[in-house]
Protein backbone atom coordinates (compact mmCIF):
# COMPACT_ATOMS: atom_id res chain seq x y z
CA UNK A 1 0.00 0.00 0.00
CA UNK A 2 1.43 3.30 -0.78
CA UNK A 3 1.44 6.23 1.58
CA UNK A 4 -0.64 9.07 1.21
CA UNK A 5 0.68 11.86 -0.38
CA UNK A 6 -1.08 15.14 1.47
CA UNK A 7 0.38 17.57 -1.12
CA UNK A 8 -1.83 16.06 -3.84
CA UNK A 9 -4.85 14.50 -2.15
CA UNK A 10 -7.35 12.22 -4.02
CA UNK A 11 -9.84 13.26 -6.21
CA UNK A 12 -12.94 12.22 -3.54
CA UNK A 13 -11.19 14.18 -1.02
CA UNK A 14 -11.23 17.09 -3.05
CA UNK A 15 -14.79 17.24 -3.97
CA UNK A 16 -15.90 16.57 -0.84
CA UNK A 17 -13.81 18.85 1.00
CA UNK A 18 -15.33 21.53 -1.95
CA UNK A 19 -19.24 20.24 -1.22
CA UNK A 20 -18.03 20.71 2.58
CA UNK A 21 -17.35 23.88 1.99
CA UNK A 22 -20.12 25.21 -0.45
CA UNK A 23 -22.44 24.02 2.49
CA UNK A 24 -20.68 25.41 5.20
CA UNK A 25 -20.91 28.65 3.10
CA UNK A 26 -24.78 28.66 2.19
CA UNK A 27 -25.45 28.19 5.64
CA UNK A 28 -23.35 31.13 6.50
CA UNK A 29 -25.74 33.27 4.61
CA UNK A 30 -28.65 31.96 5.57
CA UNK A 31 -27.90 32.29 9.14
CA UNK A 32 -26.88 35.89 8.76
CA UNK A 33 -29.78 36.83 6.26
CA UNK A 34 -32.07 35.24 9.51
CA UNK A 35 -30.11 37.55 11.72
CA UNK A 36 -30.82 40.72 9.69
CA UNK A 37 -34.29 40.23 8.92
CA UNK A 38 -35.21 39.54 12.70
CA UNK A 39 -32.69 42.86 13.16
CA UNK A 40 -35.21 44.37 10.90
CA UNK A 41 -38.18 43.24 12.06
CA UNK A 42 -37.23 44.18 14.97
CA UNK A 43 -36.55 47.69 14.58
CA UNK A 44 -39.11 48.84 11.78
CA UNK A 45 -43.06 47.99 12.60
CA UNK A 46 -44.31 45.64 9.94
CA UNK A 47 -45.55 48.08 7.08
CA UNK A 48 -47.70 45.76 4.26
CA UNK A 49 -47.22 48.56 1.65
CA UNK A 50 -43.53 49.29 1.89
CA UNK A 51 -42.79 48.07 -1.63
CA UNK A 52 -44.93 50.26 -3.06
CA UNK A 53 -43.50 52.84 -1.35
CA UNK A 54 -39.92 51.37 -3.08
CA UNK A 55 -41.69 51.59 -5.87
CA UNK A 56 -42.49 54.99 -5.82
CA UNK A 57 -46.73 54.08 -5.53
CA UNK A 58 -49.02 56.93 -3.36
CA UNK A 59 -49.75 54.81 -0.50
CA UNK A 60 -52.79 55.41 1.37
CA UNK A 61 -55.14 54.02 4.11
CA UNK A 62 -58.46 54.58 0.93
CA UNK A 63 -58.04 51.04 -1.12
CA UNK A 64 -58.92 53.01 -3.86
CA UNK A 65 -55.96 54.78 -4.32
CA UNK A 66 -54.37 51.39 -5.14
CA UNK A 67 -56.75 51.89 -8.63
CA UNK A 68 -57.27 55.31 -10.64
CA UNK A 69 -59.85 56.44 -12.68
CA UNK A 70 -60.14 59.84 -14.53
CA UNK A 71 -62.27 62.75 -15.23
CA UNK A 72 -62.40 64.95 -18.33
CA UNK A 73 -63.86 68.02 -19.66
CA UNK A 74 -63.93 71.48 -17.80
CA UNK A 75 -66.95 71.12 -15.28
CA UNK A 76 -66.07 67.71 -14.33
CA UNK A 77 -62.50 68.56 -13.26
CA UNK A 78 -63.21 72.00 -11.71
CA UNK A 79 -66.61 70.08 -9.70
CA UNK A 80 -63.91 67.67 -8.43
CA UNK A 81 -60.89 70.06 -7.72
CA UNK A 82 -63.13 72.34 -5.65
CA UNK A 83 -64.89 69.86 -3.75
CA UNK A 84 -62.53 66.59 -3.14
CA UNK A 85 -58.76 67.64 -3.99
CA UNK A 86 -57.68 64.79 -1.70
CA UNK A 87 -59.28 62.22 -4.23
CA UNK A 88 -57.14 64.00 -7.28
CA UNK A 89 -53.39 62.62 -8.27
CA UNK A 90 -53.30 65.26 -11.00
CA UNK A 91 -54.50 67.48 -13.71
CA UNK A 92 -53.47 67.53 -16.68
CA UNK A 93 -54.02 70.10 -19.48
CA UNK A 94 -53.86 69.62 -23.35
CA UNK A 95 -50.68 71.68 -24.60
CA UNK A 96 -52.21 72.70 -28.06
CA UNK A 97 -55.23 74.02 -25.83
CA UNK A 98 -55.69 77.29 -24.34
CA UNK A 99 -58.32 79.01 -22.47
CA UNK A 100 -58.99 81.55 -19.65
CA UNK A 101 -61.43 78.95 -18.26
CA UNK A 102 -58.80 75.94 -18.14
CA UNK A 103 -56.19 77.79 -17.09
CA UNK A 104 -58.57 79.06 -13.75
CA UNK A 105 -59.08 75.87 -13.22
CA UNK A 106 -55.16 74.81 -13.55
CA UNK A 107 -54.58 77.89 -10.92
CA UNK A 108 -57.31 76.39 -8.37
CA UNK A 109 -55.65 72.58 -8.64
CA UNK A 110 -52.09 74.36 -7.86
CA UNK A 111 -53.94 76.23 -5.00
CA UNK A 112 -55.35 72.71 -3.56
CA UNK A 113 -51.67 71.06 -3.99
CA UNK A 114 -52.34 69.05 -6.87
CA UNK A 115 -49.55 68.95 -9.36
CA UNK A 116 -50.69 70.18 -12.87
CA UNK A 117 -49.17 68.79 -16.34
CA UNK A 118 -49.38 69.27 -19.85
CA UNK A 119 -49.45 66.89 -22.32
CA UNK A 120 -50.00 66.46 -25.91
CA UNK A 121 -53.57 66.91 -26.61
CA UNK A 122 -53.90 63.76 -28.99
CA UNK A 123 -52.66 61.47 -25.94
CA UNK A 124 -55.52 62.92 -23.80
CA UNK A 125 -58.19 62.70 -26.50
CA UNK A 126 -56.69 58.73 -26.82
CA UNK A 127 -57.51 58.30 -23.10
CA UNK A 128 -60.59 59.61 -23.18
CA UNK A 129 -61.34 57.61 -26.20
CA UNK A 130 -60.26 54.31 -24.29
CA UNK A 131 -62.73 55.36 -21.50
CA UNK A 132 -65.72 55.72 -24.35
CA UNK A 133 -65.14 59.94 -24.24
CA UNK A 134 -66.00 61.14 -27.19
CA UNK A 135 -64.66 64.30 -28.68
CA UNK A 136 -61.98 67.10 -27.91
CA UNK A 137 -60.55 66.80 -24.55
CA UNK A 138 -58.60 70.23 -23.24
CA UNK A 139 -58.05 68.94 -19.65
CA UNK A 140 -58.52 65.94 -17.75
CA UNK A 141 -57.66 64.85 -14.22
CA UNK A 142 -56.60 61.06 -12.71
CA UNK A 143 -58.10 60.93 -9.70
CA UNK A 144 -58.77 57.96 -6.96
CA UNK A 145 -61.07 55.17 -8.33
CA UNK A 146 -64.78 55.90 -8.28
CA UNK A 147 -66.43 54.69 -5.59
CA UNK A 148 -69.85 54.51 -3.97
CA UNK A 149 -70.97 54.70 -0.36
CA UNK A 150 -72.02 52.04 1.49
CA UNK A 151 -75.79 50.92 2.78
CA UNK A 152 -73.80 51.29 6.70
CA UNK A 153 -72.90 55.33 5.67
CA UNK A 154 -76.70 55.98 4.50
CA UNK A 155 -77.82 54.80 7.94
CA UNK A 156 -75.19 56.71 9.87
CA UNK A 157 -75.91 60.19 8.14
CA UNK A 158 -79.69 59.01 8.04
CA UNK A 159 -80.37 61.40 11.26
CA UNK A 160 -79.13 64.31 9.46
CA UNK A 161 -81.50 64.33 6.74
CA UNK A 162 -84.17 66.71 7.22
CA UNK A 163 -87.37 66.32 5.48
CA UNK A 164 -85.29 64.20 2.78
CA UNK A 165 -85.54 64.22 -1.25
CA UNK A 166 -84.59 61.10 -2.36
CA UNK A 167 -84.03 59.55 -5.80
CA UNK A 168 -83.33 55.56 -6.24
CA UNK A 169 -82.20 54.75 -10.22
CA UNK A 170 -83.53 51.21 -10.44
CA UNK A 171 -81.29 49.85 -13.30
CA UNK A 172 -80.03 52.28 -15.53
CA UNK A 173 -77.10 50.35 -17.30
CA UNK A 174 -76.24 53.01 -20.15
CA UNK A 175 -73.37 54.95 -18.51
CA UNK A 176 -74.59 58.59 -20.16
CA UNK A 177 -77.66 57.73 -19.11
CA UNK A 178 -76.77 57.82 -15.36
CA UNK A 179 -74.44 60.39 -15.66
CA UNK A 180 -77.62 62.63 -16.46
CA UNK A 181 -79.69 61.23 -14.18
CA UNK A 182 -77.00 61.94 -11.39
CA UNK A 183 -76.69 65.52 -13.04
CA UNK A 184 -80.79 66.23 -12.77
CA UNK A 185 -80.65 64.68 -9.09
CA UNK A 186 -77.97 67.22 -8.24
CA UNK A 187 -80.12 70.09 -9.59
CA UNK A 188 -83.11 68.92 -8.29
CA UNK A 189 -82.00 68.83 -4.87
CA UNK A 190 -81.62 65.15 -3.49
CA UNK A 191 -80.08 64.65 -0.81
CA UNK A 192 -79.06 61.07 -1.52
CA UNK A 193 -79.01 58.44 -4.43
CA UNK A 194 -79.50 55.16 -4.34
CA UNK A 195 -78.00 52.43 -6.98
CA UNK A 196 -78.60 48.46 -7.12
CA UNK A 197 -75.01 47.30 -6.91
CA UNK A 198 -76.51 44.73 -9.92
CA UNK A 199 -78.18 45.60 -13.20
CA UNK A 200 -76.35 49.44 -12.49
CA UNK A 201 -73.79 51.13 -14.97
CA UNK A 202 -70.65 51.29 -12.79
CA UNK A 203 -69.43 55.09 -11.68
CA UNK A 204 -66.59 55.61 -14.64
CA UNK A 205 -65.32 58.49 -16.04
CA UNK A 206 -68.22 58.27 -18.94
CA UNK A 207 -71.02 58.91 -16.18
CA UNK A 208 -68.66 61.32 -14.56
CA UNK A 209 -68.33 63.17 -18.11
CA UNK A 210 -71.84 63.26 -18.26
CA UNK A 211 -73.28 63.90 -15.19
CA UNK A 212 -71.12 67.10 -15.79
CA UNK A 213 -69.43 67.93 -12.11
CA UNK A 214 -72.98 66.27 -10.26
CA UNK A 215 -70.53 63.38 -9.66
CA UNK A 216 -68.99 65.21 -6.74
CA UNK A 217 -71.36 66.35 -4.91
CA UNK A 218 -74.00 63.56 -4.55
CA UNK A 219 -74.37 60.95 -1.71
CA UNK A 220 -74.78 57.85 -4.09
CA UNK A 221 -75.20 54.39 -2.02
CA UNK A 222 -74.50 51.17 -3.29
CA UNK A 223 -77.47 49.11 -2.27
CA UNK A 224 -77.37 44.92 -2.36
CA UNK A 225 -80.97 44.45 -2.10
CA UNK A 226 -83.03 47.11 -3.21
CA UNK A 227 -86.33 45.31 -1.91
CA UNK A 228 -85.26 45.41 1.58
CA UNK A 229 -83.32 48.89 1.25
CA UNK A 230 -87.20 50.26 0.23
CA UNK A 231 -88.87 48.59 3.10
CA UNK A 232 -86.35 49.97 5.53
CA UNK A 233 -86.95 53.58 3.79
CA UNK A 234 -90.78 53.20 4.25
CA UNK A 235 -90.17 52.69 8.11
CA UNK A 236 -89.05 55.62 8.64
CA UNK A 237 -91.84 57.63 6.96
CA UNK A 238 -90.54 57.71 3.31
CA UNK A 239 -93.20 57.29 0.57
CA UNK A 240 -92.31 55.58 -2.38
CA UNK A 241 -92.91 57.29 -5.75
CA UNK A 242 -92.18 55.28 -8.86
CA UNK A 243 -92.47 56.68 -12.34
CA UNK A 244 -93.69 54.52 -15.49
CA UNK A 245 -94.49 55.17 -18.48
CA UNK A 246 -98.60 54.92 -18.40
CA UNK A 247 -101.24 53.28 -15.83
CA UNK A 248 -100.21 55.70 -13.00
CA UNK A 249 -101.45 58.75 -11.65
CA UNK A 250 -100.53 62.00 -12.89
CA UNK A 251 -97.87 63.13 -11.54
CA UNK A 252 -99.12 66.63 -10.55
CA UNK A 253 -101.88 64.73 -8.15
CA UNK A 254 -99.25 63.14 -5.69
CA UNK A 255 -98.13 65.09 -2.45
CA UNK A 256 -94.47 65.22 -2.01
CA UNK A 257 -94.00 67.89 0.51
CA UNK A 258 -92.63 65.00 3.10
CA UNK A 259 -89.99 62.64 2.90
CA UNK A 260 -90.30 60.96 -0.43
CA UNK A 261 -88.22 58.93 -2.71
CA UNK A 262 -88.57 58.89 -6.06
CA UNK A 263 -87.49 55.96 -8.65
CA UNK A 264 -87.28 55.70 -12.10
CA UNK A 265 -86.32 52.17 -13.69
CA UNK A 266 -83.97 51.79 -16.52
CA UNK A 267 -83.95 52.72 -20.61
CA UNK A 268 -85.79 49.67 -21.84
CA UNK A 269 -88.07 47.71 -18.75
CA UNK A 270 -88.49 50.10 -16.76
CA UNK A 271 -88.94 49.87 -13.06
CA UNK A 272 -88.80 45.74 -12.06
CA UNK A 273 -91.91 44.20 -10.87
CA UNK A 274 -90.79 43.64 -7.57
CA UNK A 275 -90.05 47.55 -7.30
CA UNK A 276 -93.34 48.27 -8.48
CA UNK A 277 -94.61 46.30 -5.82
CA UNK A 278 -92.85 48.31 -3.03
CA UNK A 279 -94.20 51.61 -4.06
CA UNK A 280 -96.75 53.85 -2.48
CA UNK A 281 -97.83 55.37 -5.66
CA UNK A 282 -97.50 55.01 -9.72
CA UNK A 283 -96.98 57.70 -11.42
CA UNK A 284 -96.92 58.86 -15.03
CA UNK A 285 -96.14 61.79 -16.73
CA UNK A 286 -98.78 63.68 -19.42
CA UNK A 287 -97.46 63.24 -23.29
CA UNK A 288 -98.40 65.70 -26.11
CA UNK A 289 -97.14 64.72 -28.87
CA UNK A 290 -97.00 61.61 -30.78
CA UNK A 291 -93.84 59.74 -28.53
CA UNK A 292 -94.96 57.65 -25.73
CA UNK A 293 -92.46 58.18 -23.10
CA UNK A 294 -89.23 60.36 -22.25
CA UNK A 295 -85.57 59.33 -21.64
CA UNK A 296 -85.22 58.31 -18.00
CA UNK A 297 -82.84 61.51 -17.19
CA UNK A 298 -85.90 63.98 -18.30
CA UNK A 299 -88.34 62.24 -16.92
CA UNK A 300 -86.94 62.16 -13.37
CA UNK A 301 -85.91 65.85 -13.71
CA UNK A 302 -89.87 66.51 -14.21
CA UNK A 303 -90.75 64.74 -11.01
CA UNK A 304 -87.60 66.11 -9.16
CA UNK A 305 -88.45 69.62 -10.16
CA UNK A 306 -92.42 68.83 -9.18
CA UNK A 307 -91.85 67.61 -6.09
CA UNK A 308 -89.40 70.81 -5.62
CA UNK A 309 -92.23 73.15 -6.55
CA UNK A 310 -94.79 71.86 -4.20
CA UNK A 311 -92.15 72.14 -1.26
CA UNK A 312 -90.94 75.65 -2.31
CA UNK A 313 -94.82 76.43 -2.24
CA UNK A 314 -95.15 74.82 1.16
CA UNK A 315 -92.61 76.72 2.47
CA UNK A 316 -93.64 80.16 1.85
CA UNK A 317 -97.60 79.31 2.93
CA UNK A 318 -98.23 80.95 6.33
CA UNK A 319 -98.05 78.98 9.23
CA UNK A 320 -101.46 76.62 9.54
CA UNK A 321 -102.11 77.04 6.03
CA UNK A 322 -102.77 73.98 4.01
Amino acid sequence: MRPCDLSCPPRFFVERWNLDHALAVVAGAVAVSKAVLVADVRRVPWAPNAHKRKLGVAVTADPRAALADWVFGAHAVRALVASAPDEVRRVVLAESRRSRHVDEIAALARDAGVRVERAPGVALRRRAQARGVAGHVAIAAERNAYAAFSEADLETRWPTFANPLLVVLDGVQDPRNLGACLRTAEAGGAVAVLLPKRGSAPLSSVVAKAASGALEHLFIVSVGNLARRLGWLRERGVWLVGGVDAGGDVHTAIDYRGPVAILVGGEHRGLRRLTRANCDHLVSIPMAGAVSSLNVSVALGVLLFEAGRQRAVAARAPAGAS
